[in-house]
């Protein structure tokens, strides 16, 4: 949020969730500036903007009437205030891979990140020592197979008063009951130029179709596998023979790099998401890299071009086929 609304978001099956919302602000003096509702595999999320300067109770008591009401209504209800606190919280979701975990944790630890990582949750337990040595709380929540418990996943993102949600290759796809909660709160990093190469096992498709650039994206999620808005991309060239193994080589420290730069951008409010895609709020203040280096620019020739209109002069003499 960044014009000082108060967002609620109500999420469940019932479509007709604005009748009963507008009665509950009404009756508090709280006026809605903003409404927008979406619907997917039979869960609606109603994302209601409101104004509660004026409100008549108090903020703990507003939070504890919403939650009766969801109650009553049998939905999930998430309010925010603006300026809740200063410092906003990050839960990192993870499988087994490690580099963009690592990247991010350190990134925390020396002030970098702009935000607090309050837990590490995980479909495997492989990463639990990486997150204890940064005493950061690690909570396996999936079983033998790795299929998580998104149950359990919304009660720990409650638990710990979650902002934002970090996907650091975490291998599995959020259903709508999270993505709604959390709409335009969830980054993920996936392994390509979105939107070549989305869904699984991005680097093989990469090596099979014979690209010689390959890169990586971090993006918004949305119900939409790998289609969300882009936040940041990085490329790298791959060589010629080059394998899936070689294309990762180079990708990780790509991946764990531009999930960290969309991620700080996210935090310093400087994207916002229009029409499906991020736009930066004042483009000539940042230093933030979205995607390849600067110096390609300087590579790229710049001529020619295709103009609109030229100007021929006259011809001293005429060229024929036969010359």
């Amino acid at each position: 949020m960044t014009d000082g609304t108060t967002e609620i978001t109500v999420v469940g099956d019932d479509a007709d969730i604005v009748v009963e919302m507008t009665a509950f602000l009404f009756e508090r003096d709280v006026d809605i500036t903003g409404l927008d509702q979406a619907a997917q595999e039979g869960t609606v999320r109603t994302t209601v903007h409101v104004d509660t300067s004026e409100m008549a109770t108090s903020r703990e008591t507003f939070r504890e009437d919403l939650d009766d009401l969801g109650d009553d209504l049998g939905v999930n209800v998430r309010v925010r205030f603006p300026a809740d606190r200063e410092t906003q919280s990050i839960a990192v979701l993870v499988t087994k891979e490690s580099h963009c975990l690592e990247a991010l944790l350190e990134a925390w630890v020396d002030g970098d990140l702009g935000a607090d990582i309050e837990v590490v949750i995980g479909n495997h337990d492989d990463l639990q020592p990486l997150a204890a040595k940064y005493d950061v709380p690690f909570h396996d929540i999936g079983d033998e197979s790795g299929t998580p418990d998104e149950g359990r996943l919304l009660d720990l993102l409650d638990d710990h008063d979650i902002d934002l949600i970090a996907l650091a290759r975490y291998i599995r796809i959020l259903s709508p009951e999270v993505v709604f909660r959390y709409e335009s709160r969830i980054i993920n990093v996936h392994p390509s130029l979105l939107p070549a190469f989305p869904g699984a096992s991005a680097y093989s498709q990469a090596v099979e179709e014979g690209v010689r650039i390959a890169g990586v994206t971090a993006h918004y999620v949305t119900t939409d596998l790998d289609q969300g808005p882009i936040i940041t991309q990085r490329a790298f060239n791959v060589p010629d023979g080059a394998t899936k193994t070689d294309l990762q080589k180079r990708g990780q420290p790509l991946e764990a790099e531009a999930l960290t730069e969309a991620i700080k951008l996210h935090i310093d409010d400087e994207i916002t998401v229009r029409r499906g895609q991020t736009t930066l709020h004042n483009p000539e203040e940042t230093d933030a890299q979205l995607g390849a280096p600067e110096e390609l620019d300087r590579q790229t020739p710049d001529r020619p071009i295709d103009v609109d209109e030229f100007v021929v002069g006259d011809l001293d003499e005429t060229v024929s086929a036969d010359d």
